[in-house]
């Protein structure tokens, strides 16, 4: 993971990543968290970290207008958790479960990519790539071996011109009548 990225909220309502010195969305934040980029957002008059505020409107937008996530029981059944004696259970529990979660789908596309990767197409794949490099092997020698009979001929006594000459035909005997 990379390094913290600190963004500033100024008092218009405006975010602003000091590092990339410019204005940012709640959408861009979001893809920041997807390609998991850690953040931190600070109010810029006071200094205090909202953070968990924002990323709670990130989730919030994303429930509204994308594809939801929460359904209304869940949503209905953390809000009752909210000052009972089980309310600290209910979050480690959470973020175990999430972190299990990602766990498992890291294992899965690991396999998924180990069961690819041993598919007869690219078995067959592999052959092929094996089978060009052998053969582009060949040609190189065959060429090389040529080059140098050449070269051996040119250097026992052609006329130095790098091509040897061609011997001149023979002619058939005349036939008697």
């Amino acid at each position: 993971m990379s390094q913290e990225r600190l963004i500033k909220k100024y008092a218009n309502r405006r975010l602003y990543d000091a590092s990339q010195s410019r204005h940012i969305t709640l959408d861009d934040i979001r893809e920041l968290i997807v390609k998991s980029e850690r953040i931190r957002v600070v109010e810029d008059k006071s200094g205090r970290d909202i953070t968990r505020h924002i990323l709670l409107q990130v989730i919030a937008e994303q429930e509204q207008y994308g594809r939801p996530i929460l359904s209304i029981r869940v949503l209905e059944s953390i809000i009752r958790f909210y000052g009972s004696p089980m309310q600290g259970l209910l979050a480690t529990f959470l973020e175990r479960s999430i972190d299990t979660f990602l766990r498992q789908q890291e294992a899965l596309q690991t396999q998924i990519s180990r069961m690819v990767a041993n598919t007869p197409l690219a078995t067959m794949a592999d052959m092929t790539r094996q089978n060009l490099e052998a053969i582009s092997r060949i040609q190189e020698n065959m060429l090389n071996a040529l080059l140098s009979k050449r070269e051996k001929t040119d250097d026992n006594g052609s006329s130095g011109s790098g091509a040897s000459q061609p011997s001149p035909p023979k002619k058939a005997p005349k036939k008697r009548a």
